[in-house]
């Protein structure tokens, strides 16, 4: 198989990833799965020959040099992918991420109508967290292009690589790829603040000097979204604060308390009809009770908040969960794998019976 075919392969199949490397035949991650494409063994030469036809001689330079590279490419105006080119064993090996063709609307993720008017706000912190994988991009994606067709402003993303490719709209969108355009994140934010910025958004909050420079965008009157590997939003607060040295860290307390305005927590889970996966949120809305736990350093009385904040469109990642069970989008086992408290969960699961039969 040649590297077009392939590609070519997992837009028809709908696969999520790409897996290229030494000692197993082509791979595709298909509905949270790995799954072989036919029996020949990829060699050494084969990976090498996947690399050289989709880097450039300065990529594969760069490969050399450090080891790795990520970098995103259009595939004949049939899809985008996002590649992370490395070397294991002294081999070239690739995985490759097939990124959404299209934007999705809230509705097609099922995120909360609640969102619009957040994400409409002309300042503060919005994050979006969970494992790598779990749709954290669309759903930014998302968030950015309804801002692109319905405001006139300045969005400017820092990303590593570029996913998604935004066109100008309603909105200027100005998108920076690091490593290419500018050396890191926090050069990114720094530097966009002198670009009359609107909204900044930042690839992923991946350390100390970019988590100030984000909290700082958006202490200045700007509308920032960023990532985090975490899951739930009491972690991602405490994730935040414990990053900073121990005597910044009650001062960093009151800056979140008055800049965050959401968290987003996600995870895919498989869908019931085999018809790839659906995002399940946990959603916490910066109330003023949320803001109040924060500063004080109470952030585990968050969970609290969230079991009783339905009406500003909060919800807990197991009720979620219970929600698509019911409506007969997902399985029983599936729920209970991605569960906060599976136990509490199975329990509140016996007490429903979802649509059609043979649910479990």
């Amino acid at each position: 198989m040649g590297i077009e075919e392939i590609l070519l392969g997992a837009i028809v199949q709908e696969a999520s990833d790409i897996h290229l490397t030494v000692g197993r035949p082509v791979t595709y991650r298909l509905i949270g799965d790995l799954v072989s494409v036919g029996e020949k063994m990829l060699t050494p030469m084969d990976t090498e020959a996947f690399a050289k036809e989709i880097t450039t001689e300065v990529q594969r330079k760069r490969v050399e040099e450090v080891g790795g590279i990520d970098f995103g490419f259009s595939f004949k105006e049939k899809a985008r992918f996002r590649v992370s080119c490395f070397k294991q064993q002294g081999h070239y090996s690739l995985v490759l991420r097939l990124l959404p063709s299209r934007f999705f609307s809230f509705e097609d993720i099922g995120l909360p109508p609640q969102l619009v008017e957040t994400i409409s706000l002309p300042r503060g912190l919005v994050l979006v967290t969970g494992p790598t994988g779990s749709g954290k991009t669309s759903t930014l994606a998302t968030m950015l292009n309804f801002i692109n067709e319905n405001f006139p402003r300045h969005i400017i993303t820092a990303e590593d690589p570029i996913e998604f490719v935004h066109k100008h709209k309603k909105s200027i969108v100005t998108q920076r790829e690091v490593g290419e355009d500018v050396p890191s994140f926090s050069e990114a934010i720094v530097k966009s603040l002198r670009q009359d910025p609107d909204v900044i958004l930042i690839g992923e909050m991946r350390d100390l000097a970019t988590m100030e420079s984000a909290i700082r965008a958006a202490e200045t009157g700007h509308l920032v979204f960023s990532t985090l590997h975490t899951t739930g939003a009491a972690r991602t607060v405490d994730r935040i604060i414990d990053v900073f040295p121990s005597h910044q860290q009650a001062q960093v307390r009151v800056q979140l308390s008055a800049t965050l305005v959401a968290v987003i927590s996600q995870v895919l889970v498989p869908r019931l009809d085999g018809k790839g996966r659906v995002a399940a949120f946990e959603i916490m809305f910066a109330t003023p009770a949320v803001r109040n736990l924060i500063r004080e350093g109470k952030t585990y009385q968050i969970l609290s908040e969230l079991q009783t904040g339905a009406r500003y469109g909060m919800i807990m990642l197991d009720d979620n969960l219970k929600q698509l069970y019911a409506q007969g989008t997902i399985g029983y086992e599936a729920a209970l794998e991605v569960a906060v408290d599976p136990r509490e969960l199975a329990l509140q699961l016996s007490k429903i019976q979802p649509p059609g039969k043979g649910r479990r």
